[in-house]
């Protein structure tokens, strides 16, 4: 490895310096690595655990009760009617820009045609003695998504979360989201929802929306998979509920790893670093390159780029905590140290993306070439953007079709299948000391039918 570029300050807009992170060895970039995949357990993780096993209590025990007393004291609205009408719904929807409504829709049809193309096969085989094997695909009954508010709204969210749940099948959406101290949810996710045929909307978020989801209570519909990202109680919420439902995935905040070679062009790196970074202060930006004079003068072109920045400060957070450059001696290194980190989003702004794709194993989804910012996923690339994160993408993959779906393992055998292989399944059951399970193979011997 080279010798890293000494640690870079980006003198800000205000008086605050930024500081990015640099690593001075394989082993010093690992250590960084492994610190931003752990940036939200310890102490913190311990204090929300305790707060969300509270909520998960009360609610169970009290029901819209207790979310009244929540969405007060959190949301700042004091209501007992969570459910959003749908005048209001289509309202949104009207009311929505052109410009935008036709954005909306053009998502929609191109998440909706690759999640097409994931619906699993039933499947049917005929064993050699007459037999009949398969496993046959359905969909849940009940579906809940959750749609984070607070720093930002996202419709992106809903398209990404119910357009996979009704291609899969559900009978039933139920859509929770924060509202403001107005008690209003924002008008885009509204009118997202709108056109993926959504009418159970409910003014709530939290910790307490995910345990109304999976108990149920007086108002929200008790449902059978809980998907979409949250902060940290709303994760560890879904942790603790999952087995009475099924959930997506645990998500972390958001991160990016770039690998760039001298073809990269320095606003492009430094802008989608940005992107990721103004999601949230846990945001995780970072650079793997090969490109000595791109390390040097990304510092300052982020510099540049956060003038009048409507997010400045997420993006200070994020960045001076939890960015990183490292510079690699070839590509080979820079793919190795991406799978040791197994990001969500990993950028390939490299000559020839495709070929360096191939070496990758871990990453939640790969944007290769300069044509493909991690933002084209995030909004309509197709592929689903609920991704893997915090070195999940190890074992895990994106939301899909497949979870709104389960499947049931058909068993028909026939008398020959059965005679062909019961001695077996005797031998078998004997070898694990289960008397019954050999017995009722041997009772079907003595019986005729």
């Amino acid at each position: 490895m080279k010798q890293i570029i000494n640690k870079d300050e980006v003198q800000e807009t205000s008086s605050k310096k930024l500081t990015i992170k640099t690593a001075n060895s394989i082993d010093q970039a690992q250590f960084e690595l492994r610190k931003i995949t752990e940036r939200t357990s310890g102490t913190v993780q311990d204090e929300a655990i305790k707060v969300v096993d509270d909520i998960l209590k009360n609610v169970r025990e009290r029901g819209d009760e207790a979310l009244t007393e929540y969405t007060s004291r959190f949301d700042g609205f004091l209501t007992e009617k969570f459910q959003v009408s749908s005048d209001l719904i289509l309202k949104a929807w009207e009311e929505t820009p052109r410009e935008l409504q036709d954005a909306l829709l053009l998502a929609k049809k191109r998440i909706e045609k690759f999640h097409s193309l994931q619906v699993p096969k039933n499947i049917t085989y005929t064993g050699p003695n007459g037999e009949t094997l398969g496993r046959r695909w359905s969909p849940v009954e009940k579906a809940g998504i959750y749609v984070p508010g607070g720093r930002a709204a996202y419709p992106s969210t809903v398209l990404m979360n119910a357009i996979p749940a009704y291609v899969a099948g559900v009978n039933q959406i139920i859509m929770v989201s924060p509202a403001n101290s107005q008690g209003e949810i924002n008008q885009t996710v509204l009118a997202a929802a709108h056109i993926t045929g959504i009418n159970k909307i409910f003014r709530l978020g939290g910790a307490q929306a995910i345990c109304a989801l999976a108990s149920g209570t007086e108002s929200i519909p008790k449902v059978d998979v809980i998907t979409g990202p949250g902060n940290i109680y709303v994760t560890l919420a879904k942790k603790k509920v999952y087995g009475k439902v099924g959930i997506d995935s645990l998500a972390g905040p958001s991160e990016i790893l770039i690998i760039a070679d001298q073809s990269a062009k320095l606003e492009h790196v430094a802008s989608d670093m940005l992107a990721q970074s103004e999601h949230d202060p846990l945001a995780s930006a970072i650079l793997i390159t090969t490109n000595t004079k791109l390390a040097e003068k990304l510092p300052a072109e982020i510099n540049r780029q956060l003038i009048n920045h409507p997010r400045l400060k997420i993006c200070q957070e994020s960045i001076s905590n939890w960015g990183l450059i490292v510079l690699c001696d070839d590509l080979e290194t820079c793919a190795q140290l991406s799978d040791t980190f197994a990001p969500e989003h990993l950028e390939l702004l490299v000559e020839d993306p495709k070929k360096l794709s191939e070496s990758i194993n871990n990453a939640g989804a790969i944007f290769m070439g300069p044509w493909s910012p991690e933002a084209i996923g995030d909004y309509l690339g197709g592929p689903n953007h609920t991704l893997p994160t915090s070195g999940t993408a190890r074992f895990a993959g994106a939301l899909g079709v497949e979870t709104f779906m389960k499947n049931t393992s058909l068993i028909d055998f026939s008398k020959e299948a059965f005679n062909e292989n019961k001695n077996a399944v005797v031998q078998l059951a004997n070898s694990e000391g289960l008397h019954s399970h050999a017995e009722s193979i041997r009772i079907r011997e003595s019986k005729s039918f």
